[in-house]
């Protein structure tokens, strides 16, 4: 009797490994499809995308999604206005890169790490501190008129890619606009991408 059991879990667990990866799969090329045509100029050898409803971000090579990270975009949702404090959609360029040598959990403020540490937060809840912890991937906008210039200027919104104290939010909505992550994954991601990666940020 446990034999057979056995391997029904064993057929169940491939079968969800199998959907999972067949889901991957069309999510990438229905994006990359949506790449060529919306941004038919660019090279997306090497690019970050950001699924907000999905509060994920992936790093893609080569048409290969090689890391996936859970984020935290804006609580208060997508938008590209100066003072909305929402999420920017379209895409973006990482212009920055800050924090190199600083310590998970290290404080940077104005893109300058302070040397002091932040308190981790591990519990679902709000500090009320909009701390930006570990490093920081400044991003500027691509597109004029709608994440670049004027007042949708991103890059003057200040929208980075960066740590954050309150882990345990992590996964959903809760920043003010920029796009958290876990201080082990946004140092995992600085090491791995360079300045001129693009990142695309789309509601799905």
């Amino acid at each position: 009797m446990k034999r057979p059991f056995a391997i029904l879990l064993i057929l169940s667990v491939l079968s969800l490994n199998f959907n999972a990866e067949a889901t991957s799969n069309s999510m990438l090329n229905f994006l990359m499809e949506y790449l060529s045509i919306k941004y038919s100029d660019k090279e997306f050898d090497s690019f970050i995308y950001v699924a907000v409803k999905k509060q994920k971000l992936f790093l893609v090579e080569n048409n290969e999604i090689v890391a996936e990270y859970k984020v935290s975009t804006a609580k208060k949702g997508l938008g590209n206005e100066m003072g909305s404090f929402k999420t920017p959609q379209g895409l973006h360029q990482v212009v920055e890169k800050v924090g190199e040598e600083v310590e998970p959990f290290g404080i940077i403020k104005q893109k300058v790490p302070t040397g002091e540490k932040a308190e981790p937060v591990l519990q679902a809840k709000s500090t009320n501190l909009d701390l930006i912890t570990s490093r920081v991937l400044h991003l500027s906008g691509q597109e004029e008129g709608i994440n670049r210039g004027g007042d949708v200027d991103s890059y003057s919104r200040g929208i980075f890619i960066h740590g954050t104290h309150e882990e345990g939010l992590i996964g959903k909505p809760a920043s003010k606009g920029c796009i958290r992550m876990k201080n082990a994954d946004v140092i995992d991601l600085f090491e791995r991408i360079e300045v001129g990666t693009f990142v695309v940020i789309l509601n799905n």
